[in-house]
């Protein structure tokens, strides 16, 4: 039976760019400024790098359909670069295949970079993607908005809620990304916003207003991993490992079967329990101290609540609008500020959840630090989504302090 990868492998340093519009940046640009602080962390130099993994989304923003923009931008030592996408979760990817390269005794040392430069095409949201060899999965007309309003409709109707009561669980969600994001020198959004101007903004899909969507933004981050052993010859006293990392994606029945209600993610439940089970967690809304979901939308993150086990079905809404996930909150969620405003470089948004999990265990989160009994955190969970509803692709990983 297959044992997992608790505890084997170590992120022994990360590093984030600043996101946003960074016009006077490329890719490259990007991509060195976050190994430049993942490197300094780790106090690992370059050429002692074994293996790198490049996630990056769209294709404009490579020059190859291979790893080269990363090797050649860091100088790398020649060594293997392999170049991954997995919509959304393709920061993650690009995470697990380092770690699992540093797991199976592979190599000792590898480098997981995403990376995404979209400001400069010019485009507000994620456009619709060419035909290829999958031509039927192609849909005219279809927007990121208006699949996620439909879990909206479907979340509202299956639980007996009233609308109005959504969204203003939806608009508190948005709330808490701006007032968290305010304290974040890194992130893209960085005003803060009421309630009300939530609630009165134009609408996109309803149920969803404007500052109920994530944009998209400039970006990298990355993380170096190897194994607790060499993380603490190099005299790191705190070690953050790996104690679970999985995915999983739909097979086509949400899309085609009325045995899914439209009102959940099954992928993330899966994602999850796999999760759990892997990190030796029983109890997640207990054990876990924060999380950092995919919020591409806020009514995307309510339901994620659920769908991660932190709140009850169909308690979401109220757990939400009573603060449970507020910063000062039992499970504090997007300390960081989120997709919805840390911003959303498609390629680099999983590693940048991992990024502020991995600050805050450590406790270097400065301002936005969050502290349990008087401690910083030691455990923490992030999500992502890639795809829509009704077909995506789950990631999830839980880091924490070795021995925890």
């Amino acid at each position: 039976m297959a044992r997992g990868i608790r505890d084997q492998v170590a992120i022994v340093g990360m590093g984030c760019s600043r996101f946003g519009e960074r016009w006077e940046s490329g890719a490259d640009d990007l991509m060195l400024e976050a190994f430049q602080e993942a490197s300094a962390d780790a106090g690992i130099e370059r050429d002692r790098l074994e293996a790198a993994w490049l996630g990056v989304f769209y294709q404009e923003q490579s020059t190859s359909k291979s790893g080269l923009p990363l090797s050649m931008a860091l100088r790398l030592p020649n060594i293997p670069v392999t170049r991954v996408e997995n919509l959304c979760a393709t920061g993650t990817e690009a995470l697990r295949g380092a770690v699992y390269a540093v797991a199976s005794g592979a190599v000792d040392i590898a480098l997981a970079m995403g990376v995404e430069k979209l400001k400069d095409t010019g485009f507000g949201g994620l456009p619709e993607r060419p035909k290829g060899t999958f031509e039927d999965l192609w849909q005219p007309g279809f927007t990121p908005p208006g699949a996620f309003a439909q879990l909206g409709a479907a979340y509202a109707a299956k639980h007996g809620l009233p609308m109005e009561e959504v969204k203003r669980a939806m608009a508190h969600i948005s709330w808490k990304s701006h007032e968290n994001a305010a304290l974040n020198p890194k992130a893209h959004l960085r005003n803060r916003i009421s309630i009300e101007q939530i609630l009165q903004a134009p609408m996109i899909a309803y149920p969803l207003g404007t500052f109920d969507c994530c944009g998209v933004s400039d970006g990298a981050a990355c993380a170096i991993v190897t194994t607790p052993e060499i993380a603490r010859s190099l005299g790191h006293r705190e070690v953050v490992t790996v104690k679970a990392l999985q995915l999983a994606s739909s097979n086509g029945v949400e899309l085609s079967h009325a045995s899914w209600d439209g009102a959940h993610t099954p992928t993330t439940r899966i994602a999850a329990a796999r999760a759990y089970r892997e990190a030796g967690i029983t109890d997640p809304a207990g054990e876990i101290d924060l999380i950092e979901v995919h919020d591409c939308f806020s009514i995307t993150e309510l339901v994620l609540m659920e769908d991660l086990g932190f709140s009850a079905a169909g308690r979401a809404t109220f757990d939400v609008r009573d603060g449970r996930y507020d910063r000062t909150g039992a499970v504090p969620c997007q300390v960081d500020g989120g997709l919805k405003c840390f911003g959303h470089p498609v390629g680099a948004s999983g590693l940048r959840m991992a990024y502020e999990v991995y600050t805050q265990l450590l406790g270097r989160a400065g301002e936005r630090q969050i502290q349990r009994a008087g401690r910083a955190p030691a455990l923490g969970l992030t999500h992502n989504l890639g795809g829509i509803p009704n077909r995506n692709v789950t990631s999830i990983a839980i880091l924490g302090l070795m021995d925890t």
